[in-house]
């Protein structure tokens, strides 16, 4: 760490390089304002302590020039008593802080320090979102295949607007990527970017989740909180599972949308927002509206932008772009040296169905590369269902050659192909029903009373009982 102080007190320059100096900082002094200039401009510094009165050069004008050359050094002024007005005056034009004369060694040391600690977890900060918004660069979804090149010319309009976006696709077709791919790129991007998942908290504490409320709203809320659409204002609120939000909450997110005003549970007053609303589910939104669980209204609200995230099976083309970019990937993560994969089981990879789309690809691949001895996958460490050569062709559906009676005959079929699939499903997470659950597009409970009614092994009536106590 490296200090430079400018001040025509040549005790004073002796001071502050007693108390500053040490194993960790070097410390650069200069008499005037001309040779304080001439140093910062030859060598880089971590911070600059600076006299408001300068024989040479007011310290307001070095202070401007010290910001010209490296904005981002914070510049501490030093000043006498009774130019208070001054010192305001200079943090106002950028100064991080002022000290006045007399002072303690402990006391500039302490601005010191704290000075360089903000700016250097404001420059982490800076550092992090930048590789977070290079991440998220579109240049980096990988594809390019029809449906994602539409997608992308579509994403690319939207993106730096404040029109609220509705994503719609099968589970794990990477609609928050997408979600976050829009935010930063946008004007917001250094702003939040809040994830709700609407299907993974409890109902009753959904409300306060999302709006906040105020101390002795409800048993137990012994003080007030800040809700997730107050945690994005100014940013982008990304509401997934949007269709498992419950119909009682439905209104309070349309006042947010029409009104940008939310209000906390248990508060009189309304809170205005500036936010931009991303909301994805997997559900047919229309349908729901059919069955009565969505609000029509709140549908025309979110579907302003609407944008399909195409399933796997849509884009199949970009199935050995994503294989090959999940290898090197988990390649490195896991130190394996394998760089390429059998041509077999790339087949294999262009055959399947992927009900669980692009997450379940990726798990795959990671599963195969942790049990991949040699320098390329290949069929021996392929996982079911893929290592069964079948699993690529879904199962036909069995209908008894003398029912005749049509609607009987649908349900016979539904009821067969939701059974295997969950059985599919389940096998393919060893039993983690969470993971079933996202693979097939439907609530952990669905899935958890389907299996119930199936007869199907590794569901406990624990798991039921812990089912209907979140109910």
């Amino acid at each position: 760490m490296k200090v430079l102080i400018i001040d025509d007190e040549v005790s004073l320059l002796k001071l502050l390089q007693l108390s500053l100096a040490d194993d960790k900082t070097a410390v650069v002094t200069a008499e005037n304002a001309s040779k304080g200039l001439e140093n910062f401009r030859s060598e880089l510094f971590d911070l600059v302590l600076c006299d408001i009165g300068l024989p040479d050069k007011d310290g307001l004008d070095v202070l401007a020039e010290l910001k010209m050359i490296r904005p981002e050094v914070p510049v501490v002024m030093i000043t006498a008593h009774g130019s208070i007005q001054t010192a305001l005056t200079a943090m106002k034009r950028g100064a991080y802080d002022y000290i006045q004369k007399p002072f303690e060694p402990e006391e500039i040391k302490l601005v010191a320090e704290r000075a360089i600690r903000e700016t250097q977890l404001k420059d982490e900060n800076l550092r992090l979102r930048n590789e977070v918004s290079n991440k998220y660069d579109f240049s980096n979804i990988i594809g390019n295949s029809a449906p994602i090149k539409n997608l992308f010319q579509k994403i690319r309009k939207a993106a730096d607007t404040k029109s609220t976006i509705l994503i719609l696709g099968e589970s794990g077709t990477g609609k928050e990527l997408l979600a976050k791919a829009i935010h930063y790129n946008s004007s917001r991007k250094d702003k939040p970017f809040v994830v709700v998942d609407c299907g993974a908290i409890p109902a009753n504490l959904l409300e306060s989740e999302l709006f906040g409320h105020v101390k002795g709203a409800f048993t137990g809320a012994d003080r007030i909180k800040k809700g997730l659409c107050e945690e994005a204002d100014k940013g982008s609120l990304f509401l997934d599972e949007i269709g498992e939000l419950p119909i009682e909450l439905q209104s309070k997110l349309l006042r947010l949308l029409q009104e940008n005003t939310i209000r906390k549970v248990g508060d009189t007053k309304s809170i205005s927002l500036d936010l931009r609303v991303i909301a994805a589910t997997n559900r047919n939104l229309e349908e729901e509206i059919k069955a009565g669980r969505f609000r029509q209204d709140l549908f025309y609200r979110l579907n302003v932008v609407p944008l399909h995230s195409p399933s796997l099976r849509e884009r199949r083309e970009d199935i050995p772009l994503l294989a090959h970019s999940f290898l090197k990937r988990f390649a490195k993560e896991y130190s394996r040296n394998i760089t390429s994969i059998d041509p077999a089981v790339m087949n294999k990879f262009m055959a399947f169905e992927w009900p669980g789309n692009i997450r379940q690809l990726e798990n795959l691949i990671e599963q195969m590369v942790v049990m991949t001895e040699g320098a390329a996958l290949t069929e021996e460490t392929l996982p079911p269902p893929l290592n069964n050569s079948s699993a690529a062709v879904s199962e036909p559906a069995q209908v008894p050659v003398d029912e005749w009676d049509l609607k009987k005959a649908t349900e016979q079929v539904q009821s067969y192909t939701e059974e295997c699939m969950i059985r599919k499903a389940l096998v393919f997470t060893k039993n983690n029903k969470t993971k079933a659950a996202e693979l097939l597009g439907i609530s952990r409970r669905a899935l958890i009373y389907k299996v119930q009614e199936y007869k199907i092994d590794g569901i406990s009536t624990a798991d039921v009982d812990a089912e209907e106590d979140h109910a």
